[in-house]
């Protein structure tokens, strides 16, 4: 196995549901999931055990309905549940919403990066304040 692995939304699948990328990529760290739904589709109120669920809309817009509240996202949008809180997301919109879903548990191991060229250090750290 090698230390990485490339795909595409529809390299995963077709149609409508999930597309499976941990499986197809060989993630190990968290889960990972894209989820088709065609316009107009109500989601299904769930929660987890112990994953939390990070969602970002990549196309398409999502209604979330979590705590109580509502909000409509588009392409860009992102919003994080923790596990046991309930949440539906759903198609808000008149086109298929394309979502990818990462789940996971065990919290943030920190800032473990480095850079292989250290001449990009500066690089980074200009990046990483704004100043590109």
């Amino acid at each position: 196995m090698t230390g990485y692995a490339f795909g595409t939304v529809d390299e995963l699948g077709e149609g409508y549901g999930f597309r499976r990328v941990r499986q197809a990529l060989g993630v190990e760290a968290f889960g990972v999931n894209v989820v088709v739904m065609p316009p107009g589709y109500l989601g299904f109120l769930h929660y987890h055990d112990e994953q939390d669920e990070l969602y970002f809309v990549h196309a398409g817009t999502a209604r979330v309905e979590v705590g109580g509240e509502e909000r409509l996202l588009g392409p860009g949008g992102i919003v994080h549940v923790t596990s046991t809180t309930p949440r539906r997301v759903s198609n808000g919109g008149d086109d298929d919403l394309v979502l990818l879903v990462v789940g996971g548990k065990g919290g943030y191991v920190g800032r473990d990066g480095h850079m292989v060229d250290e001449a990009d250090i500066p690089r980074r750290a200009a990046f990483g304040s704004g100043a590109v």
